[in-house]
């Protein structure tokens, strides 16, 4: 449970921040950039959430990624533990199959009513769509951040997982949508030459 009475503490005030074992790193340490763009994913999909239909299946499934994408956050900053390695346990929050494999499960519902594509897609479409195509660019950041941070230390290799399926579930959730509309704003090259 967790229960905030006061939001400032100054420990940051030296350019660090905590871990969840207590151990401190550098706000400008690679695991922080990650954790940091997952915060950037989770409140860009909370801006896509408030252009929708509270009761839709769509506001659902995003609910779901919204508390996960905490999860996600608890995951990167807790580092793995002697005996459990990057397992789920009691003193530790961590991505697990099942959360991956509902995405997995999502998607492939969402695309079963889809077209196959023709053309890459260019972000936008319905208001919901289009700031879910951001959510979706800055989720692939945060794997490309959790990555690099994954050089320096190890890392649940279920999180980087989570956040490869978690752009492909943006993405066809944004077709998803777009397809209820006006469909897919579909890529010309070379038009403007």
């Amino acid at each position: 449970m967790v229960k905030l009475n006061k939001i400032y503490t100054r420990t940051g005030d030296d350019g660090t921040t905590g871990l969840v074992d207590g151990s401190r790193i550098a706000k400008s340490a690679p695991l922080m950039a990650a954790i940091g763009d997952v915060d950037e994913a989770n409140s860009w999909v909370g801006v896509a959430v408030a252009a929708l239909d509270p009761g839709s299946d769509a506001a659902a499934m995003l609910a779901r990624i919204q508390n996960e994408l905490f999860d996600l956050g608890a995951d990167l900053a807790t580092p793995a533990d002697i005996q459990f390695g990057f397992g789920p346990h009691d003193m530790a929050l961590r991505i697990v199959p099942g959360q991956i494999a509902r995405l997995e499960d999502e998607i492939d519902a969402m695309n079963d009513d889809l077209e196959a594509l023709r053309s890459f897609i260019l972000p936008g479409g319905t208001e919901a769509a289009a700031r879910l195509h951001v959510a979706r660019a800055v989720a692939r950041r945060a794997e490309r951040a959790a990555v690099a941070a994954g050089a320096d230390r190890d890392l649940n290799p279920l999180a980087l997982t989570y956040l490869n399926r978690l752009s492909d579930h943006l993405f066809v959730l944004t077709r998803h949508l777009n397809a209820a509309a006006s469909g897919d704003i579909l890529w010309k090259p070379g038009a403007t030459r």
